[in-house]
């Protein structure tokens, strides 16, 4: 099992995926947004989504689960 975590502050902006779609390594998942910049979070390993963990409009800190991958 793989989490993958917030870079840095901000608003979730989109979710780009859902639970069960199948993710490549540097796919990206989450577009967090900060300072009015778009900050896209990418999966370091591929793998099948399990849980959506992030919502858009929450605000996540640094190192906040956003995606679990198994």
């Amino acid at each position: 099992m793989t989490i993958i975590k917030a870079s840095m502050a901000g608003t979730v902006w989109k979710v780009l995926v859902a639970e069960g779609q199948h993710v490549e390594a540097g796919e990206d998942v989450v577009i967090l947004e900060s300072m009015k910049m778009e900050i896209p979070i990418a999966a370091e390993e591929a793998g099948t989504v399990t849980r959506v963990i992030a919502a858009e409009g929450d605000f996540i800190n640094v190192d906040d689960d956003l995606v679990e991958l198994a």
